[in-house]
């Protein structure tokens, strides 16, 4: 099966499916049905007579919702086909599927129809290699029902499958013997039900979420859409990435046990889980349209954040979780994602979050609730952070054997690396960590003097964060390449390899006002920016590749934030430039950007080359439209009021975004095309003041 697949989702639930349809297992993709980490049905595949079915046309009707229109048998059956079949998968508390047969002849027939069903509760960790299970699997046959099991100690899950017409049940599936008239239709309505340990359904059992229906799926995305801002734009482009933006986020939410409410989680189809890191970012991005999501993130990252020294898991006290699983190998700790802590910017970036929540929407009380595990995390900061005792946020893994290698969001092994190809030593620091404390720092320090009545505390965080920027922009500058270095490793020695990095650097605040205009060039210039996006990796280093994970392609999530970043130190027309870019590139992926596409310059491709293994939907990519919003029409917090400043990219000449929620109620935002070269209409020394005091 393709991996692409027809995928389904409803928060932690998922389905992978073939263009017909089926799920056929696979040791190399997820395909299935899943739900928090478990695949609950590793087949599910439908014959009429023993011919498989071929897809004329697929309807993905809503991100919970599909329908097939198949024939049975090949191509040579199109033209004068006598039957064909609809199916109408959706996936809510449970797996249905609406079933019709019809009978486009003018004499009556009988059918075979049969859907035959296994389940080898693989763990997503473990989908490479099913075979080592250690528990034991069971079928059971109960009158009109089905049961496929799985039972290890105290980890249980089951698959019940039932219909609404009588069918002939055995252990691999179900069989209908149906006799249809002339034009004459036959329909049953199958259902899959997922149980956990105490035999009620998963997402109850784990979640506390009650079996939800079509109506009620279809009625929640509703309520969600029309909560949203109202885009009005001239952009057919980026108004079609916006509705699907909204669409994406809504499919990506992932109720929690704590608060019955929402938080985005990663991606499809690996990362459907509470992920530290990913979830913070895509609030940052989406604050001004669903504050919502920042407050949940917020409340459920709190509630787990480290409390011991645990090398394992790699937790530590007031660090920030980086992924929580609920599947068999979390629960038996063969895999530490139960969960797992190993990452070093999630715990900045969650103060980060902290302070432009209150600054969007005045919630004092989150905030001053918010106070112990704000100063948890200063202090692991501090004082876990700092491996290398040099006053730099650094990562090292503890746990050797599964323990992620980079902990900084370019996590693949190869991320980090110098000039000649040679990984750095350990531990490591990343430039982009350096800026996210500074700006944590910075931003708790206001936090501290408006609403836990610290001054004192706030004046040493601002004094550590100023410290900071100082060394900072000491130690990382390479004067002889007129860029900061990627990282410092354990030896003390630079990479000076030139990355997207940089980019962050200019969000976070950290750089000095003198040289934005150097980073910027870099940014812009040809190495780092392919006409699609900024690269990851520029084109001309050692270890630069356009298909390389980290290497080399274009992160639409990376892009957002640099162009935050631009907006920040006053270079409104370059930001326009990428966001123009991430917008064109929407267009070729039907308004959906993937996690990651190829670094390929646009002179060589006239469209942009996905990664082949990219999440989709992704939750930082599809925040992507949002933030870029933001930045386009300059909006921002002030008091409580709503500042605007439009900078439009010259394919777009109008943007209204309406309704736009915050601590004014809601207001209005409206920008209009107006000529634009190198936007530089603030000085150096203005920028300097804005970026050394608040933010």
């Amino acid at each position: 099966m393709n991996e692409s697949g027809i995928r389904i989702l409803d928060g932690s639930t998922f389905v992978v499916a073939g263009s017909n349809g089926d799920l056929d297992p696979s040791n190399k993709f997820p395909t299935g049905l899943f739900s928090f980490d478990t695949r609950f049905l590793s087949t599910w595949q439908l014959r009429i007579d023993g011919e498989e079915m071929t897809a004329l046309s697929v309807d993905d009707v809503h991100y919970f919702e599909a329908r097939f229109f198949l024939v049975p048998g090949g191509a040579t059956h199109y033209v004068d086909a006598k039957i064909s079949v609809i199916r109408q998968q959706t996936v809510g508390g449970s797996f249905d599927e609406s079933l019709t047969v019809l009978n486009l002849g003018g004499e009556s027939t009988d059918l075979n129809v049969r859907v035959d069903a296994a389940s080898d509760f693989a763990d997503l960790f473990e989908i490479k290699d099913v075979g080592a299970k250690r528990g034991t699997s069971y079928t059971r046959l109960e009158g009109d029902r089905l049961r496929l099991g799985y039972v290890r100690d105290t980890f249980r899950r089951e698959t019940v499958i039932s219909s609404s017409h009588p069918a002939d049940m055995d252990e691999k599936g179900l069989t209908f013997r149906i006799h249809l008239g002339p034009h004459a239709s036959w329909t049953t309505e199958l259902r899959v039900q997922m149980l956990g340990a105490d035999g009620r359904d998963i997402r109850s059992n784990l979640q506390g979420e009650p079996e939800r229906g079509r109506t009620a799926l279809h009625r929640e995305l509703g309520e969600w859409l029309a909560e949203a801002p109202e885009l009005v734009c001239d952009s057919k482009i980026l108004s079609e990435a916006y509705q699907r933006t909204l669409v994406d986020l809504a499919a990506l939410r992932y109720t929690t046990l704590q608060f019955g409410r929402t938080l985005p989680a990663a991606g499809l189809p690996w990362f459907m889980a509470v992920f530290g890191r990913d979830s913070l970012l895509t609030s940052l991005q989406a604050l001004p349209f669903v504050p919502e999501l920042a407050a949940t993130t917020l409340r459920v990252l709190a509630s787990l954040q480290g409390s011991r020294q645990d090398d394992f898991r790699e937790e530590e006290p007031g660090k920030i979780l980086h992924e929580a699983r609920s599947g068999e190998s979390a629960a038996f700790e063969e895999q530490p994602h139960s969960p797992y802590y190993g990452s070093a910017d999630a715990t900045p970036l969650f103060l980060i979050l902290l302070d432009e929540y209150e600054r969007w929407t005045g919630d004092q009380d989150l905030v001053r609730s918010m106070e112990p595990f704000a100063r948890a995390a200063l202090t692991w900061i501090d004082e876990y952070g700092d491996l290398m005792g040099n006053g730099y946020l650094s990562y090292q893994r503890r746990n050797e054997d599964t323990g992620l290698e980079n902990q900084c969001w370019k996590d693949s092994w190869d991320a980090i690396s110098h000039e000649d190809g040679s990984l750095p030593a350990f531990p490591r620091a990343t430039c982009e960590l350096q800026g996210y404390v500074y700006d944590a720092k910075k931003r708790s320090a206001r936090l501290a003097r408006s609403f836990w009545g610290d001054s004192q505390y706030a004046r040493r965080l601002d004094s550590e964060a100023d410290d900071l920027k100082e060394r900072f922009n000491r130690d990382f500058w390479l004067s002889d390449k007129g860029y900061y270095a990627l990282a410092l490793g354990g030896d003390g020695r630079p990479t000076e390899v030139l990355s997207s990095n940089i980019g962050h650097l200019l969000w976070s605040g950290i750089v000095n006002a003198d040289r934005a205009q150097r980073i910027v060039d870099l940014l812009m210039g040809p190495r780092l920016f392919s006409g699609w996006g900024v690269r990851t990796l520029a084109e001309g280093e050692s270890r630069y590749n356009a298909l390389g994970y980290h290497v080399g392609t274009v992160w639409p999530f990376d892009n957002s934030f640099i162009a935050w970043g631009l907006r920040r130190y006053g270079f409104a027309a370059e930001a326009a430039r990428i966001a123009e870019a991430m917008i064109d590139a929407s267009e070729f992926f039907q308004g959906r950007l993937p996690e990651a596409f190829a670094g390929f310059d646009r002179n060589l491709t006239s469209y942009p080359v996905e990664y082949p293994t990219a999440c989709s939907p992704q939750a930082w990519s599809a925040g992507v439209p949002l933030l870029l919003l933001r930045t386009m029409l300059g909006i921002d917090a002030h008091e409580d009021h709503l500042q605007v400043d439009p900078v439009l990219p010259k394919s777009i000449k109008r943007i209204d975004l309406l309704d736009i929620p915050g601590r004014w109620g809601r207001a209005d935002a409206f920008g209009r095309a107006r000529p634009i070269g190198r936007r530089r209409d603030r000085s150096a020394a203005t920028v300097a003041e804005d970026i050394d005091g608040t933010p």
